[in-house]
């Protein structure tokens, strides 16, 4: 890893931090963790910088002190943006998210849970038969975005009608999350997709109150809250956070995966070998190690104590999940790629409590499917070259990735990021 930047030098409100080379910003975070209290980064108010693991899951399981509203990213999203497009999960607290997110949890049934467990099996299986007779150059494209795009879509109800306008929205969306020549771009600067999004999602919803379906999007449009149906802007929130975040963190996370992978080929070896023993495992790390997520922000509400300093009302906190799953204090050669490493405490689904990440489980499915069909084809796809990364302080996205096919050992010249 390459040595950090002094102290002096650390600026996470810095865009031009964002653009240096990830391995040197982990490294400047674990000299941030070095020190004894959290630092406060950016002009006014500014905001505070959980970078050790006990201190980022603390705050996660305490909304008490440290609230999600009025938003998790930076700069929050505009109270006008909410009204329009309705507010997200992720920016609420209390009752209102309680009532939401348990409506949410009681649609996914059973029955539906099973069905799309097997789903994403077949989906994996085609997918992988798919890409090893067509051979694409770009790993990305032809399988990482693929793959969570048709699982959250079949389990929608979304047919093929929508889907090719659907995952351009979604790519408009998000292609705005990163890091300009002198801001940060963060989510909700795509609002033209989202607003497409959200009418593509009302003409579905407005089609399965008239013909309802075994779905999610069923489930939903006939659910209510305290007696009334949820409305258009509620669904609308919901099904653009389901399939932005969850299209974009499980691709990102599925691309991180082949790469380590290949850079490691005896971690390869390990998991091709005895997949059903090591793929939970295996999993895990690679969420780990990659961080999908980056950071997000909570406002503090109440006075409290937390990592050597008091927080008072009105002061904003930035939780930095990549660095909380390289603390040293928890993970054992934190920088090492290690599918055994037992026990593995990552915060890659957040750090608990009510806003814990609902497609955590879902996430681990598609992985574990996907990879247990790649690894079990000796022409299977190997990464091919360096990742190219966007530059970004609120995801690790992958732009592209270079494949080959065939068994060999790590081509000469992969490098992982970080």
């Amino acid at each position: 890893m390459e040595a950090p930047l002094s102290t002096g030098e650390v600026d996470l409100a810095d865009p031009s931090f964002w653009r240096l080379p990830r391995s040197r910003r982990l490294a400047s975070f674990a000299l941030l963790r070095t020190l004894e209290t959290p630092v406060r980064f950016g002009a006014g108010p500014g905001f505070w910088a959980l970078v050790r693991h006990a201190d980022v899951r603390a705050a996660s399981r305490a909304p008490q002190h440290f609230a999600s509203a009025p938003g998790v990213t930076t700069p929050e999203p505009a109270a006008w943006a909410k009204a329009v497009f309705g507010n997200s999960m992720v920016n609420m607290d209390g009752p209102e998210h309680a009532a939401l997110r348990g409506i949410v949890s009681r649609a996914f049934t059973p029955r539906l849970l099973a069905a799309a467990e097997e789903n994403v099996r077949a989906i994996a299986r085609r997918v992988t038969e798919e890409t090893v007779r067509d051979r694409p150059a770009d790993f990305v494209t032809s399988v990482a975005s693929r793959m969570p795009f048709e699982v959250i879509c079949d389990l929608m109800g979304v047919d093929g009608r929508y889907r090719d306008e659907i995952a351009r929205q979604i790519d408009e969306a998000s292609r705005n999350v990163g890091v300009g020549r002198r801001r940060i771009r963060v989510p909700g600067r795509g609002l033209r997709a989202l607003a497409r999004l959200n009418l593509t999602m009302a003409k579905l919803a407005g089609e399965r109150r008239r013909r309802p379906a075994d779905d999610l999007i069923t489930a939903l449009v006939t659910a209510d809250v305290d007696g009334a149906a949820l409305s258009s802007r509620q669904l609308g929130a919901f099904f653009s956070l389901l399939l932005v975040a969850g299209v974009e963190t499980t691709r990102n996370a599925v691309t991180h995966g082949l790469a380590l992978l290949s850079a490691h080929p005896e971690q390869r070896a390990l998991l091709t070998e005895d997949f059903e023993r090591y793929a939970d495992g295996a999993v895990d790390e690679i969420v780990r190690h990659s961080t999908p997520i980056i950071q997000f922000r909570r406002t503090v509400v109440a006075e409290c104590e937390l990592g050597g300093r008091m927080f008072v009302p009105g002061e904003k906190a930035v939780l930095f999940y990549a660095s909380a799953n390289r603390d040293e204090a928890v993970f054992d050669d934190p920088d090492a790629f290690d599918i055994t490493r037992d026990p593995n405490p990552h915060l890659g689904y957040g750090g608990g409590g009510p806003h814990y990440c609902l497609g955590a489980h879902l996430a681990r499915q598609e992985m574990k499917a996907l990879f247990g069909e790649l690894l079990a084809r000796a022409d299977g796809p190997r990464a091919a070259g360096t990742m190219e990364l966007i530059d970004s302080s609120f995801d690790n996205r992958v732009r592209s990735l270079p494949v080959v096919f065939g068994p060999a050992d790590a081509p000469a010249g992969l490098r992982v990021p970080g």
